[in-house]
């Protein structure tokens, strides 16, 4: 009977063990839960020898420290003066970096903050944030939950000038496992700038110079070729029949010049805004690999080739200009060079695609397998992943309602608009089409 009860006493206290444990664990993990999505709103202003940047940051972003609060969990605004000062400190002093010129100004310091709430309306405009800011402190009144909580914060920064270039490299997305930024950039008598973006951008410039706003698109086309499966994978059938240089010309070029076409006509709003148009387009890209993949197992009329090249290429600008419609905004005042660099950009993965395999196939064909049989197996391997590319789009495609356009004044000047891209394509077909027959007569 001692034995039981040792026994019985031992488990029960085991269990009461883990229960406790469990319980202090799930508190823990609580405590440090970080929310899933957050909006921070920043203002960035230099004002003679002084940036002045305002940041709207969620409380529950900031949710290791412990905040004084009362009743049900409203917090405490006579004794969270400092804490909030800490959680400013902690969570945003040390992720904000400004740059004056390239060089980091080490110099910062909080000169203002306040606890107010995120459906405060002050935040929309530059003149009632600084205003907002500066009021008195809230009071315990209001009966405000901590959670519902959101902290204005105003920074200084030392500056030379007003008129220099400032970046910015804000690494805020430790606050949420999303976080939306929407940063507004008011420099020195000039318009105000709005970038929106998700997680951490890098180094934001917020006033970009010419050589590097093509610098940095020209990089991001040409990174955005390498990392395009898809892409690559259109290239490699459209390469994979003719194998020279010479033959390629008026096909790299047909393309090249149809995806500018249409990524330039996008960016200046010539696109459908439609939501299954994206999809439709990323459904068409995977059609376009099955489609050449398979005109080679059957073989087709490589001098007209081209033609297949361009159409295809209307295309996949589409399909490009998707990934630019958000790093636009980092163009400032360099659009249409952006434009042309990120065009370029593309250009020279692709120049760098076809050194790369041109060479490799010319030895495959050579001395591995016969030709014939070697285009059919690397183009069935090809058509099989735009295969099921393509049933998976097309199943996301399915998802979408198409409906029919009000016949009103907007619909024809969306008409216009798109019959104005029709006469550039057209004009840049004859183009293409007689740079084909010269580049024939040339090789005959």
């Amino acid at each position: 009977m001692i034995k039981f009860n040792f026994i019985h006493s031992s488990i029960i206290r085991f269990i009461f063990a883990i229960i406790m444990m469990n319980l202090t664990m799930t508190s823990f993990v609580k405590a440090h839960d970080i929310p899933s999505s957050v909006t921070v709103h920043m203002y960035v202003k230099p004002e003679g020898n002084t940036l002045k940047l305002l940041l709207r940051v969620p409380l529950e972003s900031m949710s290791e420290l412990v905040y004084p609060t009362f009743g049900p969990g409203y917090l405490d605004f006579e004794k969270s003066e400092a804490v909030l000062l800490d959680a400013a400190h902690i969570y945003l002093t040390e992720e904000l970096r400004v740059f004056e010129e390239g060089q980091l100004i080490e110099d910062k310091m909080i000169t203002a903050l306040r606890a107010t709430t995120p459906q405060d309306r002050s935040i929309q405009s530059w003149d009632t944030a600084i205003k907002s800011i500066k009021s008195p402190t809230r009071t315990n009144e209001d009966k405000i939950y901590y959670k519902q909580i959101a902290l204005d914060v105003l920074y200084e920064f030392p500056i030379k000038s007003d008129q220099s270039r400032f970046s910015l490299q804000p690494t805020l997305n430790k606050l949420a496992s999303i976080t939306n930024t929407v940063l507004h950039f008011i420099p020195a008598g000039k318009g105000e700038r709005v970038f929106n973006y998700t997680g951490n951008p890098g180094i934001v410039e917020l006033d970009p110079s010419l050589l590097h706003a093509l610098y940095e698109f020209m990089k991001l086309g040409f990174f955005h070729i390498l990392d395009g499966t898809d892409h690559i994978l259109f290239l490699l059938c459209l390469v994979i029949p003719l194998r020279s240089f010479i033959g390629l010309i008026p096909v790299v070029t047909s393309f090249t010049v149809a995806h500018s076409i249409t990524l330039i006509s996008t960016a200046f709003g010539l696109a459908p805004q439609a939501l299954w148009f994206a999809p439709l387009i990323e459904m068409l890209i995977a059609l376009s690999i099955v489609y050449m993949a398979f005109e080679n197992i059957v073989g087709a009329k490589l001098e007209k080739r081209w033609i297949v090249g361009f159409a295809f290429g209307l295309i996949h600008g589409f399909g490009f200009s998707f990934l630019l419609s958000d790093s636009m905004q980092f163009a400032g005042q360099h659009l249409f060079t952006s434009l042309l660099s990120f065009n370029l950009g593309v250009e020279i993965g692709q120049i760098f695609i076809l050194i790369c395999v041109l060479p490799l196939l010319n030895l495959l064909f050579k001395y591995i397998v016969k030709e014939k049989v070697g285009i059919i197996l690397l183009s069935a391997i090809v058509a099989h992943s735009g295969w099921h590319w393509m049933t998976e789009r097309s199943e996301r495609l399915g998802e979408y309602f198409f409906i029919m356009p009000e016949i009103d004044s907007n619909f024809y000047a969306e008409l216009m608009r798109w019959g104005l891209l029709l006469i550039i394509i057209l004009i840049a077909s004859w183009l293409m089409y007689e740079l084909s027959r010269y580049i024939k007569k040339r090789s005959e």
